[in-house]
C-alpha cells in the first residue's frame, strides 16, 4: 500500500506539474482529517509520510501556551507549566506530541481522500499562476468581467481572478459580464476565495498610472506626477514636476489636441482632471491647485498647517466649487486645510486676530497699545516670536532701539515663564497626591504622576506598599524603592523612641 501511495504522488505531481512535497501535504492532510474523526473533541493531528518509503506516523499534539493566557481551545492546547512535567526544556509556542494508532490508508474514504489532495493540489496552482502573474510586476490588471459575487466584480485575466469592490468602482459606471476592464492592482489576499487580488478604478494610484502609461517622459523620468486627488467618475487634480527645463510638464500631459488626458479621462468615465504645476512653495502651489479661481492673496498659518485664501466676489463659487469640490480636491492635493474666503471676511478675521495680538501684548508686556501695534505690523503675533525671534530680525525695526527691544524680549520670556508655572501648580491643584507625600524627603516629582496613576495619594499608601508593587509603578531599582517606601514608614515610629 505504501508503495502504490509513492506511485500515486509521483503520478499526481507529473499530471499537476506540482512538487512532490506539495502532494505528501496534501496525503497527510488527508490522512490528519481521517485520523481526527477517530478521537472526541476537537483535537490537533499530525501525519508525517517519509518522503522515500511512503511509511507514516501519527501524533496528537497540543500547543504550549502562557500559564496565565489560560485554555482557550482546552483539546489543542496545554499550559506551560504542565508542558514542563513532560519536558522540561519546553517554551511557549512550542508543541507537546503523542504518537497514536495510524489510520490505515485502505480504510480512507478514498472519495474523501481525492477531494482533500485535489484541493491542496488546486490550492498549489493557484498560488503558483497568482505568484507567476504577479513577478510580471504589472501595477494595472487588464480582464474581462466573468461574475458578480456579492455586489463585487469578478475580473478574469486568463486563469487570474480579482476583485473589484463596490466601493472601488466609478458610481457612474454599469460594467456587464464580457466587460474589458482595467483597474489598479491594490493588494493581494490570499485568504479571499477564487479572487485574491483586489482591484480599485477609484483610488488617485489608478489615475496616475493611466498617465504613466500615456505620457513616456513620466517612465524616463523627465517628468513626476507628485500628487493626485480624485472625486472618481467627476473630476481629478493631478500635480506634475519637470525634471527638464525644456519640458513642459502640464503641455506634456495634455498632448497634442488633448489627446493624453482625453485617453485618461475617457478610461475613467469622463472624469475631467485639472493638471497643476507642483510647487515647493506650498502657497503658490495651493494656488495653483484652485485654478480656475484666481487668488487675491493668501495667509498660511504653518502651526495648523492651514491657509485662509481671499478671493474676489466673481471667483468665490468657482473657488469652493460645486458642492464644494473645488476647493476640497485642492486640499486633498497640497496636504494643507484651505479655508475660501472673501475680501470682508478676510478683514474681519485679521481685525479679530489683530485685537487678541494687541491685548496679549498690552498685558503680557505692560506696553501701550502704540508699542503693541507696531509689534504686530512686524509680523509678531505671540510671545515666543517676541521672546526667541532671532535678535538681529528685531534690530531691523526702525521704531525699537537695542534697549527696547532687549526689554521687550526679557519681558516675554518672563511673561512666558509664569504663565508655564500657573499651568503647573493648575495641574497640581488637580492632582489627588496629598501634600505630605509631595514632601517626603527623597521622592523625585517627576514619580508624582505615576504614583497618582496607580492611587497611591499619600504617605501612608506608599508605605503600605512592597517594593515589588512600587517597582512596577514607578521603575526604580530595588534598593531605591526599597529606601523611599522606609522614608514614608518612619512617622509610624517616631513616637515610639
Amino acid at each position: 500500500m505504501n508503495r502504490e501511495m509513492l506511485m500515486l504522488v509521483d503520478a499526481i505531481s507529473r499530471e499537476k506539474n506540482v512538487e512532490r512535497d506539495v502532494v505528501f501535504g496534501a496525503v497527510e492532510s488527508a490522512l490528519a482529517q481521517a485520523t481526527k474523526k477517530l478521537h472526541q473533541g476537537d483535537v490537533d493531528i499530525r501525519v508525517a509520510v517519509d518522503r522515500d518509503s511512503g511509511d507514516y506516523e501519527t501524533f496528537r499534539r497540543w500547543h504550549v501556551v502562557p500559564d496565565e493566557a489560560g485554555l482557550q481551545l482546552p483539546d489543542q492546547e496545554i499550559l506551560l507549566f504542565e508542558a514542563k512535567e513532560e519536558m522540561s526544556d519546553i517554551e511557549v509556542g512550542e508543541y507537546i506530541e503523542e504518537a497514536v494508532d495510524s489510520v490505515p490508508i485502505g480504510r480512507i474514504g478514498a472519495m474523501a481522500a481525492k477531494q482533500v489532495i485535489l484541493q491542496k493540489i488546486r490550492d498549489a496552482e493557484r498560488e503558483m499562476l497568482l505568484n507567476d502573474f504577479m513577478s510580471r510586476g504589472d501595477k494595472i490588471f487588464v480582464g474581462t468581467v466573468k461574475r458578480l459575487d456579492k455586489g463585487d466584480i469578478i475580473v478574469e485575466a486568463g486563469r487570474v481572478e480579482g476583485r473589484l469592490r463596490r466601493s472601488e468602482m466609478i458610481a457612474k459606471e454599469n460594467l456587464r459580464n464580457g466587460d474589458r476592464v482595467r483597474a489598479m492592482i491594490m493588494e493581494v489576499d490570499l485568504t479571499l476565495r477564487g479572487a485574491p487580488i483586489i482591484l480599485s478604478r477609484s483610488a488617485p494610484e489608478f489615475m496616475i498610472e493611466l498617465f504613466r502609461q500615456e505620457v513616456p517622459e513620466i517612465e524616463q523620468g523627465l517628468l513626476e506626477i507628485k500628487s493626485c486627488a480624485r472625486d472618481p467618475g467627476s473630476r481629478a487634480k493631478i500635480a506634475v514636476l519637470s525634471h527638464d527645463k525644456r519640458v513642459d510638464p502640464i503641455g506634456t500631459c495634455v498632448g497634442v489636441r488633448g489627446t493624453r488626458v482625453n485617453a485618461v479621462t475617457n478610461e475613467l468615465a469622463g472624469e475631467r482632471v485639472d493638471i497643476v504645476l507642483w510647487s515647493e512653495d506650498p502657497a503658490q502651489f495651493v494656488i495653483g491647485a484652485l485654478a480656475p479661481a484666481n487668488v487675491s492673496s493668501i495667509v498660511v498659518d504653518e502651526e495648523k498647517h492651514a491657509m485662509d485664501v481671499v478671493v474676489d466676489e466673481e471667483n468665490l463659487a468657482i473657488a469652493i466649487g460645486r458642492g464644494g469640490q473645488n476647493v476640497r480636491l485642492a486640499s486633498d492635493l497640497t496636504g494643507w486645510k484651505i479655508n475660501i474666503m472673501d475680501a470682508n471676511e478676510s478683514a474681519q478675521k485679521q481685525a479679530t486676530e489683530t485685537d487678541a495680538s494687541r491685548k496679549l501684548f498690552m498685558e503680557k508686556l505692560d506696553v501701550d497699545e502704540e508699542i503693541a501695534d507696531i509689534l504686530i505690523s512686524e509680523g509678531f503675533n505671540s510671545l515666543e516670536e517676541v521672546a526667541y525671534v532671532p535678535i538681529s530680525e528685531m534690530l531691523e525695526i526702525e521704531a525699537f532701539d537695542e534697549d527696547t527691544i532687549n526689554e521687550l524680549r526679557s519681558r516675554a520670556k518672563d511673561a512666558l515663564l509664569t504663565m508655564e508655572i500657573a499651568k503647573e501648580e493648575g495641574v497640581e491643584a488637580q492632582s489627588p497626591v496629598s501634600q505630605n507625600l509631595r514632601d517626603l524627603e527623597g521622592l523625585d516629582p517627576e514619580l508624582i504622576p505615576k504614583l497618582a496613576e496607580a492611587g497611591v495619594n499619600t504617605r501612608d499608601d506608599l508605605a503600605d506598599l512592597a517594593v515589588d508593587e512600587l517597582t512596577e509603578i514607578t521603575g526604580q531599582s530595588a534598593d531605591d524603592a526599597k529606601a523611599l517606601i522606609l522614608k514614608a514608614r518612619e512617622h509610624w515610629f517616631a513616637g515610639q523612641e
